[in-house]
């Protein structure tokens, strides 16, 4: 069984970060794409995604109400209880993390591969680097990601 997919709406880009961050490939309708209920929800439907949203108008598309496309309307409360919401509802378990700002796919790469794309002393005070394979951008295992996985493991356990 393949990992589920999820497709936020606009009104939930805090969720799909989360989302990423836990390792779920979510997609992020954010202002600048098209964000109408159609779109999203053909979208959702052609990729195999399952629908978040706060607007219950959703509910009244087709492919929504007959069942086609997995939805779940999110309320409106902080972005943890949210996450806690999603993860309770499909079961979800952790998996690697994907990049917080394109989704993409994070993999490893030794020090030396990015010595020159990240800070001074950076490179040195780390062992393990991630490159997203995206968006190019590199991550490392600093106080930012232990705020992260401090906020994962109070929703994960």
């Amino acid at each position: 069984m393949s990992p589920m997919r999820f497709l936020c709406d606009a009104m939930l880009g805090g969720l799909a970060k989360w989302l990423q961050a836990a390792g779920y490939d979510t997609y992020y309708a954010s202002q600048g794409t098209d964000v109408s209920d159609r779109y999203l929800t053909q979208k959702a439907l052609d990729e195999g995604r399952t629908l978040l949203t706060g607007d219950g108008g959703f509910l009244e598309r087709k492919p929504v109400r007959d069942g086609q496309v997995a939805f779940l309307q999110v309320p409106h409360c902080p972005v943890e209880e949210q996450l806690r919401m999603v993860v309770e509802s499909f079961r979800l378990v952790r998996r690697v993390s994907r990049c917080m700002e394109c989704n993409g796919e994070l993999q490893t790469v030794p020090p030396g591969a990015v010595t020159d794309r990240v800070p001074d002393g950076v490179a040195g005070a780390h062992e393990e680097f991630f490159l997203c394979g995206g968006c190019d951008r590199v991550f490392w295992r600093g106080s930012h990601w232990d705020r992260i996985r401090g906020r994962l493991e109070r929703t994960f356990g």
